[in-house]
């Protein structure tokens, strides 16, 4: 996957951005002169939302009636074109070679992204709805039967809440409506979580190999898959009396969680910063190597200032990785001009264009 072009107007800080790239781009700029926000617009492109859970409405730049963005991809076979525009008051709306989507869904894992950022941190220190988005974005970008079943569990799980809150606040029950809730259910949660097991299953071995190669040979790391056992319908059906007094749903694969461990130990309690980071970036590169063999097409892959957070070891791996062409085309953020052309280095240097913002 190759993004020969992309023009941005109106995003959050960006007034107006139209430039073509090459296989490794680099913005170079001081902190809030829009490095970020560039490559938010290409994962706009990629998922039709931010990387970062900010709302449609609040990127719109300050002062603007609408945001506007499009893209010129060049894949193995063909030549496409993808356009997102919000205005004001309005639905947003995604385009694929000029012709608007009827479902945004449509268009998840045509512009396969991994995207590496210093707030990647929350996957250890956050709550689990931040890990399970993490094996959604990964999942959904390769399998569609996974993305539509998720959405139809999401669908029932709201429609499943909407009636224990109404029991709560004394409204009509209808108990009817709440086992065939439970049934649609579990019908979906069995085959999302059958994905998320096999995706665990070819994850395993690369995230453990990367580890080792950016971290130390006499440690070991592994990620449990944390959900329920057995019938969904029967767990719903012994909670349903805490269910409606709570007046929300509390089990389900919408409370999965992963669980990351160091030496046999929980990560976030007892790896050092280091251990944190290098584990992080395993993940990401991990992430990068499962969609290459999914999608059979390497996705792009963004770099958003991380140089500052990783030792030199780790910067040098990442930079001889690309140099070897593991990866495809590569977006890269820094606040230093002369460090990132002195990464980049001769044998890059055809190869790369660096955007000084």
């Amino acid at each position: 996957m190759y993004l020969k072009h992309l023009k941005i107007a109106n995003f959050k800080n960006i007034s107006s951005f139209d430039e073509e790239f090459m296989s490794i781009n680099c913005f170079v700029g001081n902190n809030g002169v829009g490095k970020t926000n560039i490559l938010d617009a290409i994962h706009y492109l990629g998922f039709c939302k931010s990387y970062f859970g900010h709302s449609d409405f609040d990127s719109i730049k300050q002062g603007e009636e609408f945001f506007m963005i499009s893209g010129d991809c060049q894949t193995k076979d063909s030549f496409e074109s993808y356009s997102c525009h919000l205005q004001q008051g309005s639905k947003k709306i995604f385009r694929h070679s000029g012709k608007a989507y009827t479902k945004h869904s449509e268009h998840i894992g045509k512009l396969p992204e991994v995207m590496i950022t210093p707030n990647d941190h929350v996957l250890i220190e956050g709550n689990s709805e931040i890990r399970r988005k993490f094996i959604d974005m990964v999942i959904s970008q390769y399998d569609k039967l996974y993305l539509k079943t998720l959405i139809q569990y999401n669908k029932s799980l709201v429609q499943r809440n909407k009636i224990l809150k109404d029991h709560k606040s004394g409204k009509f029950f209808d108990s009817l409506m709440l086992q065939i809730t439970d049934e649609q259910m579990d019908s979906y949660s069995k085959i999302i979580q059958q994905k998320r097991r096999e995706f665990f299953s070819d994850f395993a071995k690369p995230f453990s190999e990367y580890y080792q190669l950016i971290g130390t040979d006499n440690e070991s790391v592994s990620i449990e898959y944390k959900t329920y056992e057995g019938s969904l319908v029967d767990i719903l059906a012994n909670n349903r009396e805490k269910d409606l007094i709570i007046g929300h749903t509390s089990s389900g694969i919408h409370r999965d969680d992963l669980l990351f461990y160091l030496n046999g130990n929980p990560i976030k309690v007892f790896g050092s910063q280091g251990q944190q980071k290098t584990y992080l970036l395993a993940l990401k590169l991990a992430q990068f190597d499962h969609l290459c063999g999914k999608l059979k097409t390497k996705p792009i892959l963004m770099i958003d200032d991380i140089f500052d957070k990783l030792d030199f070891r780790r910067v040098n791996l990442l930079i001889s990785l690309i140099a070897k062409e593991h990866f495809g085309q590569i977006f890269i953020t820094d606040t230093h001009s002369e460090r990132i052309e002195s990464l980049i280095g001769e044998e890059l240097k055809d190869k790369t264009r660096i955007f000084k913002l």
